[in-house]
């Protein structure tokens, strides 16, 4: 008996480890079987001649080829071999096809993007460029379809996780990339959708405190430009799918800085730039760093997007290039009138007019489809009012207008000199972007490029749609849009910040982001005579914070005499008085003040609002800053007078001192009872995440996330490491990128992203990046064939078939 119970002990043993080992055997497999052997030649065909790659030691490629055909479709296969399901979840976002592999929660995600017309642009785009435009994206996508037909059984463990295979690659999906990335960049349809839904439920005068204030906008990005304007918004039902984008990693959009000082005004007396753009934090990152030549005729290097083969941010041999979003208002609204018998006619200046109705089947499965129908009036999609209204909600919006943002990066990419450069950006108008400009011979620009529409009256309020009055007229032309060339301060910049002053004839934005950071840049660079690298660095990852520079004496002063504060809170009012303003993550003080911030946030809004209409309100962080702001510039406000009291009265030094006792117990809580142990690097952190992460036993088994990591910095310094206001403090969004580019010595040059080179979890190079990106640093970003092979790691030929 006993050795019958052992045997079977025994055998189960057995069993087990061989289940384990099978385990972990496939769940190796899984994980390692797309990676790349970056020494392994390869056939490829349709070349014409050899590819050669090097690749250094963080395997970011440099390629080296003797035509373009030959370049794009390399391109193509590397980009591939690094990002191949993160380029197919991009596809899947534009052309609306997520159920097929997420399920029915995507299924209004998709109708949003369908309704967005993003391919029917993209067709209009293709068959409007040059044959030889054709030929490269061709190329490009060949080279993309030649690695996934070489690899239909080892694909990355995505495909494996979420049991589907990536379709062909074709030039009209490169295309549709750019429609995502204005959709993306686009914030204007948010601002105004919360704010329609709270004017549905606060009083008139509460509602216009909430409108930003331009007059307190004193940074402006132009020394002499901007409009002077009114006020409202839309109800919706497509656009609130939106947000089922953000836990794919796909949602992507904050802001960005960049600067660029001239020849006179830098140290060794040539132009140096600099741009790094914020955007959604996850892995694999957004950029795919990458330098291509072929001798005699380009040389450029910088990030691409995954998906698309030109250079978005970077330089050539002659010039370098960064942007920043314009926060561009590029959507309007209009409340449809609809026929009573009909809701598939509207009225339009007294007449008639039939909806664009289209019948969509969007597939949950193999078995599986949901049938629905899009409707569209001569301005675009409508967005709400489906459900047996007599009105709706239809939405113009810049994307769906004609721009040729490929044309313009492939331009970019070979341009010599400032007027190929304001010539390449003459078609870049559907993704508004503020683009500084150096070169060798010590020049720097800046040139707003964005299609601003011409309107009757600014866009941010709900238009009646039954008169053609509030229809865009035209756009305002490219010679008339902001720009600077050879400043005579000897720099530009730009952070989110105000375009112009009050005498440029034109509506812009009202959306944009407050001053701080820009404020921070044109003091720093303003502050030195000459302009060194070592400066640039220590701006792009700066942490100090002029909003707190502004905000704490306020709450200093009216705390000071406040007889009522205990012990651990005159400790920590203490550790205020004593800061020098900088977000560091050993800072008590940082940790005290972003607390604070929250804190009064949530006392002068969420007693009007509720928690709901809050919630949405405080996901764009800026809307309460605005509100916030005026009042730190002594505005007075009855957002700050608490409805939950109607016997009192409260203003905005009472909603500090609430604000304060809170934030003190609420730290105490999170960090203990000794305010000198606080540090913001605790309860401020910075994880690179994983679309697939949010499940967590698949997180577990891959090793999909990389952090937590203390952070300093927040949303409002320039270096930003931002969080949502509802979730703090971990960190959302940062810089994806950061460049310095030194004119006088390309190899000089500087760039770090925070993920790595490889979207595969298990590669060494998919998060090796991250620690050199939290502890402030770069590498070098080698431009020189002879540097590059010495740094060489790696080495492979792409060979003629």
């Amino acid at each position: 008996m006993k050795r019958s119970f052992k045997h079977r002990a025994l055998t189960i043993i057995v069993a087990l480890v061989i289940i384990g080992l099978s385990a972990l055997y496939y769940k190796n497999y899984m994980a390692e079987q797309a990676l790349p052997d970056y020494n392994k030649n390869l056939p490829l065909t349709g070349l014409k001649d050899t590819v050669n790659v090097s690749r250094d030691s963080l395997g970011i490629p440099h390629i080296y080829a003797t035509n373009k055909l030959d370049l794009y479709r390399a391109s193509g296969y590397l980009m591939a071999q690094d990002r191949m399901w993160q380029m197919d979840l991009l596809r899947r976002v534009t052309m609306g096809r997520l159920s097929e592999i997420f399920g029915k929660d995507y299924v209004e995600a998709d109708m949003l993007f369908r309704s967005l017309k993003i391919t029917e642009k993209s067709k209009r785009v293709l068959d409007s460029i040059s044959p030889q435009l054709k030929q490269l994206l061709k190329a490009y996508s060949d080279g993309i379809n030649q690695y996934i037909a070489n690899h239909k059984e080892n694909l990355p463990l995505e495909f494996s996780l979420l049991a589907y295979k990536p379709e062909k690659w074709k030039p009209i999906h490169t295309m549709n990339l750019t429609g995502y990335m204005g959709w993306n960049l686009s914030g204007a349809w948010e601002s105004e959708m919360i704010l329609y839904k709270l004017k549905n439920k606060i009083d008139s005068s509460r509602y216009y405190d909430l409108i930003p204030d331009m007059k307190l906008f004193d940074t402006p990005v132009y020394q002499a430009q901007n409009s002077k304007i009114s006020k409202k918004f839309a109800d919706n039902n497509l656009l609130a799918s939106a947000s089922k984008l953000e836990g794919l990693g796909v949602d992507i959009f904050t802001g960005s800085n960049n600067w660029a000082v001239s020849g006179k005004k830098s140290a060794n007396g040539n132009a140096m730039l600099a741009n790094d753009m914020h955007l959604e934090l996850n892995s694999p990152g957004i950029w795919y760093q990458m330098h291509q030549t072929i001798k005699g005729e380009v040389n450029v290097t910088g990030v691409a997007l995954p998906g698309a083969p030109f250079i978005i941010d970077g330089h050539n041999s002659n010039i370098a290039w960064g942007m920043t979003n314009v926060m561009l208002d590029d959507i309007d609204f209009y409340r449809e009138t609809l026929h009573p018998d009909t809701n598939a006619k509207y009225k339009f200046n007294g007449k008639w007019r039939d909806m664009k109705v289209q019948k969509e089947k969007i597939r949950i499965s193999k078995d599986e489809v949901v049938d629905t129908t899009l409707k569209f009036t001569h301005r675009g999609p409508v967005i709400s009012g489906f459900k047996g209204t007599d009105a709706a909600i239809s939405m113009h919006w810049i994307g769906n207008e004609y721009s040729n943002e490929i044309k313009s990066i492939y331009e970019l990419n070979y341009a010599k000199n400032w007027e190929d450069f304001k010539n390449a950006l003459r078609t870049f108008r559907a993704i508004s972007q503020n683009v500084n400009y150096a070169d060798k011979q010590g020049n720097i620009g800046m040139y707003t490029c964005a299609g601003v529409p011409k309107r009757e009256t600014p866009g941010w309020q709900i238009f009646p749609g039954d008169t053609g009055r509030y229809d865009w007229d035209a756009y305002v032309p490219f010679d008339s849009l902001p720009h600077s060339y050879n400043p005579e301060r000897g720099f530009v910049y730009s952070a989110n910040n105000k375009i112009t002053n009050d005498d440029y004839p034109h509506y812009i934005s009202y959306w944009y982001d407050l001053p701080y950071r820009a404020k921070r840049i044109k003091e720093q660079l303003a502050s030195k005579e000459k302009v060194t690298v070592t400066d640039f660095k220590a701006l792009q990852t700066d942490h100090y914070s002029k909003l707190a520079e502004k905000m704490v004496p306020v709450v200093l002063n009216t705390l000071r005499n406040d007889e009522n504060l205990n012990k651990r809170e005159q400790s920590a009012l203490n550790n205020l008085k004593n800061w020098n303003f900088i977000m560091d993550k050993n800072s008590s003080a940082a940790a005290i003040f972003d607390q604070l911030f929250i804190k009064l946030s949530e006392n002068i809004f969420i007693d009007e609002m509720g928690d709901s209409l809050y919630t949405e309100y405080v996901n764009l962080d800026f809307m309460p800053n605005y509100v916030i702001d005026k009042l730190v510039k002594g505005q007075s406000s009855q957002w700050c007078d608490d409805i939950s009291t109607p016997k009192e009265q409260e203003n905005f030094e009472d909603m500090i001192t609430k604000s304060f006792k809170e934030t003190v117990q609420t730290l105490t809580q999170k960090m203990g009872k000794n305010t000198e142990t606080w540090k913001w690097g605790k309860i401020h952190t910075f994880t690179v995440k994983h679309p697939l992460s949010e499940v967590e036993i698949i997180d577990k088994i891959f090793d999909l996330n990389h952090g937590p990591y203390p952070a300093g910095g927040s949303f409002h310094t320039v270096s930003p490491n931002s969080y949502d206001f509802d979730d703090p403090f971990s960190v959302s969004h940062t810089a994806s990128q950061r460049h310095i580019f030194t004119t006088s010595d390309w190899d000089n040059s500087l760039s770090i992203i925070p993920t790595g080179i490889s979207g595969i979890a298990t590669s060494p190079h998919y998060c090796d990046q991250t620690k050199t990106y939290i502890n402030k640093k770069y590498h070098q970003d080698l431009f020189s064939k002879q540097k590059v092979q010495k740094h060489q790691k790696y080495k492979m030929k792409f060979m003629p078939e």
